[in-house]
Formats: C-alpha cells, sequence, structure tokens
C-alpha cells in the first residue's frame, strides 16, 4: 500500500490529537477534559456538518447519482446488521449478536468527519449530500436489531403479559428518530437547505473557521475515552477482536463496489466507505441500554471505540482511499 496517504492521515492535526490523548492515560497524565465540553464539542460538529451539507444541497440540483447514495445509505444500514447477526450467532447469544450488530451497521460522525479531513488535506472534493446520507444511516440498523432481537429471542416473546408491556414500539422509533444527535443532525441539514448562500456568509465563521480546532479538542478526549477502553478488550476475545477489524473493511469494500455501480466521485466513494465501515458508540448504544437490557453494553461499546474506531480513523481511511484509486472509482 502507498504510505503517502496513510502518513497523510496519520499527520493530520486532530488525529495526532487523537493520539495525544491515548498517551495522556498510557503515561497517566492528569490531563482531563471537564464532562460538560466534550458534549458541546459533539453537538458543534453535528450542527456544522450538518449546516454545511445543507447548503451544499441546496446549492446543487437532486440528480439520480444523489437519490441513488440515499437508497444505497438506507440498503447497507439495513443490511449490514443482518448479516453481521448470523456471523455473530456463531460465538454470542441473541442479545449481544442484535446489540453489536446493530452497532456495526450503523454509523460513526466523527469517523466521517475525520474523512472529510483526511480529503481536505489531500485537495479532493465531496458532495454535500453525502451528509444526508450520514442522517439516514444513523436509524435503521437500531430498528433492525430490535426486530432481530423479537423475531429470534423465543424465550423474551414467550414471557408474561407483564413483562410484554415494558416493550414499547413507539419508545424504540422515538429513540431511533429522535435521539439528540440523529435530530440535531437532520435538523441542521433542513436549516442549511432554508437559508442558502445567506445563511453561510453569517455562519461560515462558526461553522467553518474553528471547525478543526473543535475537532482536535473532541479527538482528544476521544483519544483518552478509547484509551481508557482498552482493557475492556480482555472481555471481547479474540472473535470479538477480530470482527471489529474485519468487518469494518468489509463493509467498507462493499460501499466501495457500490460506489463504484453508481458512479460516486473518489471524494464520496469514500465517504460513503467510512459509513459503510464504522460503528456507533453513542446513538446505538443507547437505544441498545433501554431496548436490549439483555445485552452487555462492555461488549458493544468497547469494541466500536476502542477497536473500530482507532482502526478507522488511523488505518481504515487510507486503506479505503487506496483501494478506491487502485480500482479506478
Amino acid at each position: 500500500m502507498n504510505s503517502s496517504p496513510l502518513l497523510s492521515n496519520i499527520l493530520n492535526p486532530p488525529v495526532l490529537f487523537f493520539f495525544l490523548g491515548m498517551l495522556a492515560i498510557f503515561l497517566q497524565s492528569d490531563l482531563e477534559i471537564p464532562q460538560p465540553l466534550p458534549k458541546l464539542f459533539s453537538l458543534y460538529l453535528l450542527l456544522a456538518i450538518g449546516f454545511k451539507g445543507g447548503y451544499e444541497i441546496e446549492e446543487s440540483a437532486i440528480n439520480p447519482e444523489i437519490v441513488l447514495t440515499l437508497l444505497a445509505a438506507i440498503f447497507m444500514a439495513s443490511v449490514v446488521p443482518i448479516y453481521s447477526f448470523f456471523i455473530l450467532k456463531l460465538k454470542l447469544d441473541t442479545y449481544n449478536a442484535a446489540a453489536i450488530a446493530a452497532t456495526y451497521g450503523s454509523i460513526s460522525a466523527v469517523t466521517f468527519i475525520t474523512a472529510q479531513s483526511f480529503l481536505k488535506i489531500l485537495n479532493i472534493d465531496s458532495s454535500g449530500h453525502m451528509v444526508a446520507a450520514l442522517a439516514l444511516m444513523e436509524s435503521p440498523a437500531i430498528i433492525v436489531g430490535i426486530v432481530l432481537v423479537r423475531f429470534f429471542a423465543k424465550s423474551q416473546l414467550e414471557a408474561g403479559e407483564g413483562e410484554a408491556e415494558k416493550f414499547s414500539w413507539a419508545e424504540v422509533l422515538r429513540e431511533a428518530f429522535l435521539n439528540g444527535s440523529v435530530f440535531l443532525l437532520i435538523g441542521s441539514v433542513i436549516v442549511g437547505i432554508l437559508t442558502g448562500e445567506k445563511g453561510w456568509e453569517k455562519l461560515h465563521p462558526f461553522t467553518q473557521d474553528i471547525f478543526y480546532g473543535v475537532l482536535s479538542f473532541f479527538l482528544l478526549d476521544m483519544g483518552m475515552v478509547a484509551a481508557r477502553r482498552i482493557k475492556d478488550l480482555r472481555n471481547t476475545g479474540i472473535f470479538l477482536i477480530a470482527f471489529g477489524i474485519f468487518m469494518p473493511v468489509f463493509n467498507a469494500m462493499i460501499g466501495i463496489f457500490i460506489s463504484k455501480l453508481i458512479g460516486m466521485s473518489e471524494g464520496n466513494a469514500l465517504l460513503f466507505a467510512v459509513l459503510c465501515a464504522s460503528a456507533s458508540y453513542i446513538a446505538v448504544p443507547a437505544a441498545m441500554r433501554m431496548t436490549v437490557p439483555e445485552a452487555n453494553p462492555s461488549l458493544y461499546v468497547s469494541m466500536a471505540l476502542a477497536i473500530t474506531f482507532p482502526f478507522n480513523i488511523i488505518v481504515g481511511i487510507p486503506l479505503y482511499f487506496n483501494i478506491i484509486k487502485t480500482i479506478g472509482v
């Protein structure tokens, strides 16, 4: 593999701050970011990418590539949890298999943003409608994960009426489509579309000029969180560690194949591959804790955050880009 994209990604300031955060934990530094701030950073990043995506969608006309991309996004978010579930069922019970499958069917917005940063370093353009794909891929995996549990966990289906009453599809759908990250992202896209160029000019200093500074702070915190989670890997076993590395690559390959069929540009193809390859460590875990309490959070959270997230932002993004360049998307 050509080492140039890999080196460009590693020398990307936000990624270096991710390493710095991990190093702080490994060296037992007392570095700490006050808790309200990481949440604020996360909300800012979602608002900024959503608003920019909405503006770019407004600037460009709807075309067949956009429609096909959004349909492909929904397709991948729905299908990845299904085949992941059956692979995971080889070693795990229904509840844990469904929770992990849903985690890997959904997406990581920060991985997507890091891929955008990688493209910017290489001066490669991407389209605003990829943010819409990001928004659409957040929720379907949660729904599919719940359906898998309801269909395969026969013992749960045969439980008493009192337990059945505790399960509410209305609450599941509300968590899937109205959780904070999805709501803010979709809302920001809509605001960007409605305000167009005038809104872009007004918010550009806020949503763009300080964007990479905030991303660097966020990844500094994520590096610290990921380093703390590494000790949880002993609970996952070799099978799940391998799954957390090879499944993203497999999903990315499918995404690259689809992007070639659709005729995406290099930049859009990379972002779509990253969306297919990433795993949720915010929205899905929150939903799974509520709807599948039998699943072990230390499995699906540590896999997404301590294995797949670092793999994607360090190795995965340049790897997928090299594959895209090689096959000529």
